[in-house]
């Protein structure tokens, strides 16, 4: 069952046609993501930005189909205008997006199932004829194996329950039939599923950013895995989904330097309506 919340239905963004169509004309969606890394003591700032590129996996609730993953569906019984990756929780992204969040995680043990919250942007350039630059500012949630728990772990954390409050807020009902019955966990199995056999072995890679020399678990953890499974315990221990929540989208028109435009939208939380206002590049 969803368990969403949200005082005012958002209503469709007017970008998301034309960010759809500019992306499906990319070779691959990547996008640089950036966040905010503490900084270190002594630093004149608290957190220093970090970036780096991935892969648009779709928006939330919307995964694009994949004749080859075979995991569980959900009904398509919302949209949303949140655009989604994949990462590894061994990796600094999910640190980073709790870090900066309003709970302010000071430790890894901290960050290891849903919740963040924290500031980030995230930057397309698509390329060819269109060259248009698209750019969001928002919010970064992770959604983890713990964000629907059964039996003894049905007990939601502080984390779930940011998650599902503020990205229910941003998913709009299309078919209330079915609502009922849709799943955050079957959600997250579907990206798992949605990835290559080559993909799912990354999360059974050695742990990303140690030294070489250092001893880790090299029984279970190895170089160009491939995982055929939905249930590998290994690699869906390590497997996140970050959902952006954007608060503004901008694209740049640079397609003709004589009428070079800038269209920018701010989502406004109390109307649940994007505005719109055309700029100067």
């Amino acid at each position: 069952m969803a368990s969403t919340s949200s005082s005012t239905a958002p209503q469709p963004a007017p970008w998301k046609a034309s960010f759809l169509e500019h992306l499906n004309s990319m070779d691959s969606p990547e996008f640089v993501f950036s966040s905010l890394s503490p900084a270190p003591k002594n630093s004149p700032s608290d957190y220093l930005p970090r970036a780096r590129y991935c892969i648009f996996r779709g928006f939330w609730a919307e995964l694009p189909e994949n004749k080859h993953n075979d995991a569980p569906k959900n009904e398509r019984v919302y949209e949303s205008e949140m655009p989604t990756f994949t990462t590894d929780v061994r990796m600094n992204k999910p640190f980073e997006v709790f870090a900066s969040s309003s709970g302010h995680a000071s430790d890894r043990s901290q960050t290891q199932g849903s919740g963040g919250g924290g500031p980030c942007e995230a930057v397309w350039w698509v390329k060819g004829d269109t060259k248009v630059q698209w750019r969001m500012q928002g919010e970064a949630f992770i959604v983890g194996p713990d964000v629907e728990g059964e039996g003894e772990q049905s007990k939601e954390s502080s984390g779930v329950r940011t998650v599902k409050s503020e990205l229910g807020s941003r998913m709009r009902v299309v078919k209330e039939d079915g609502k009922e019955e849709w799943s955050w966990k079957k959600e997250l199995v579907r990206h798992f599923g949605n990835m290559s056999p080559g993909m799912r072995g990354s999360f059974r890679a050695p742990p990303p950013g140690q030294p070489v020399d250092q001893p880790y678990d090299d029984k279970n953890l190895k170089l160009g895995e491939k995982v055929t499974t939905l249930d590998d315990p290994v690699a869906r221990q390590n497997f996140r989904v970050v959902v952006i929540k954007p608060e503004m989208v901008e694209s740049t028109d640079l397609s003709d330097p004589t009428k070079s435009r800038r269209q920018q939208y701010r989502y406004d939380g109390s109307s649940g309506q994007w505005s719109h206002v055309e700029t100067w590049p």
